[in-house]
């Protein structure tokens, strides 16, 4: 049986911390919301610091919205907050070469 007549999809979901490097593989219905694929893969209960009220997620580095629908071969990406602001960061180091 093909994934398109068992109307599954397959998909990973990833993420990753300074102590923690987490990648799951899963088969989801097809049409499953992005939000709902996160939390089929457990990683919600594995790793509570995720917040998915006020983190970005993404598939492949690109921004997306938790209604995203689910494509095949989706990986979908949680992004932890910036601790610092790049900007500012690459500002600081300009300021200390020029020194």
């Amino acid at each position: 049986m093909t994934e398109a007549a068992a109307g599954e999809i397959q998909i990973q979901v990833c993420y990753a911390s300074p102590g923690v490097q987490a990648l799951k593989q899963l088969s989801v219905p097809a049409g499953t919301l992005l939000h709902e694929g996160i939390k089929r893969s457990g990683l919600l209960e594995e790793i509570r610091e995720i917040d998915l009220s006020c983190w970005r997620v993404g598939i492949y580095g690109k921004l997306k919205t938790l209604d995203t629908v689910l494509r095949d071969q989706d990986r979908v990406e949680i992004y932890r907050p910036l601790i610092a602001d790049p900007m500012e960061s690459r500002r600081k180091r300009a300021d200390k070469k020029a020194r």
